[in-house]
């Protein structure tokens, strides 16, 4: 017969069973293939905004620091939870170690975070180059940015070393089947077979913290940018101060919309069969968007990628050639006639 994986009070479970979408197994491998796909496309894209960020010197300000820093979370956020999914989806086996599902949600949750902050960074950022364009160096530096971004990552680890604390210690009894397709934090609490007020409590504190002041931030910011933009007179200045901020706008919306729906209900609302496929879409079809929603209307950035795409194509073309050249026989005579014949003859000098 088959094994049962169950769990007492006092010792932790050895597995946990993600179905995902096995109730709907005509669902499965269209799933898959997007996921595979999605998944492609999210690595080559925030890898080369990484790549054109770093090896631009035009890409130096602010903007495209943190840009850069919001692609390697996006990157670390798929690669976090969609090879698990690929491989529950190829495989009747569809379960996870105790270990590794603590690592998924704890990592997730680090990255989730920290993206909030620095999307909150992003927006002071575009305040400061447009409502303060003067002072827009002068306190927009480099060394400013770094500490941002650090702020970002350590608040972000240490909101998730509490979630992690005390999601750990939570006992888990029966059958342990998370109707997701990864390991999340409100989807563990909701499994729990014991009173989860404490966390309960703490998550929608540390969420409300972590998720509604970047946001207050962030619609701060773009009010006041709303503002000074409607007391600019010329159209085409108004188009360009809202060009720069459209995309980065798309971006929050994609990421704080599924957000508030996961994180901000209380657990034991949670409801599994609608948040896996809302955590579905930020985990995997928000970073797989936001390089081509940052490129598509910033010139800057297209401009960078073909200068790359240029010294790749450069590179290739000249690693071919050499290649070929090496391949070439030599001539071991080279003083002969047949080698006098095949040199290119010498242009003319007019005096």
């Amino acid at each position: 017969m088959r094994r049962v994986n169950q769990s007492l009070p006092d010792c932790p479970p050895e597995d946990f069973v993600l179905p995902g979408v096995s109730d709907r197994p005509w669902l499965e491998l269209p799933l898959f293939v997007v996921l595979l796909v999605s998944y492609v496309l999210a690595m080559l894209g925030n890898i080369s905004i990484i790549l054109v960020s770093q090896l631009d010197p035009r890409l130096g300000s602010p903007m495209y620091i943190f840009l850069s820093h919001l692609s390697f979370l996006d990157l670390c956020c798929t690669t976090t939870t969609v090879p698990q999914m690929l491989v529950n989806m190829g495989t009747a086996r569809k379960t996870i170690s105790f270990g590794g599902c603590s690592v998924q949600y704890a990592i997730f949750h680090w990255l989730g975070c920290t993206e909030c902050v620095v999307l909150a960074a992003m927006a002071l950022d575009r305040y400061m180059a447009i409502c303060q364009p003067l002072r827009y160096t002068l306190i927009m530096h480099s060394v400013l940015c770094r500490r941002l971004v650090a702020l970002a990552w350590l608040s972000g680890f240490s909101n998730s070393l509490v979630q992690v604390a005390l999601t750990a210690q939570l006992p888990f009894c029966g059958q342990c089947v998370l109707n997701n397709f990864f390991c999340e934090v409100p989807a563990m609490i909701k499994l729990s077979c014991t009173d989860t007020a404490v966390n309960d409590a703490t998550l929608a504190v540390l969420v409300a913290f972590f998720v509604l002041v970047p946001l207050a931030l962030i619609l701060l910011s773009y009010s006041l940018i709303a503002h000074a933009v409607l007391r600019i007179r010329a159209s085409s200045g108004r188009h360009k101060a809202l060009g720069t901020c459209s995309s980065h706008l798309a971006v929050v919306s994609l990421f704080y919309l599924p957000a508030i729906y996961m994180y901000l209900q209380p657990p034991s609302h949670y409801s599994q069969g609608q948040g896996k496929f809302v955590s579905l879409f930020y985990s995997i079809i928000t970073p797989t968007l936001n390089p081509f929603l940052y490129t598509l209307r910033n010139k800057d950035m297209k401009g960078a990628f073909r200068g790359l795409l240029a010294r790749t194509c450069r590179l290739c073309g000249g690693l071919s050639v050499r290649t070929w050249g090496a391949g070439v026989p030599r001539n071991p005579h080279p003083n002969t006639s047949h080698s006098r014949a095949v040199t290119a003859p010498k242009c003319p000098v007019y005096r």
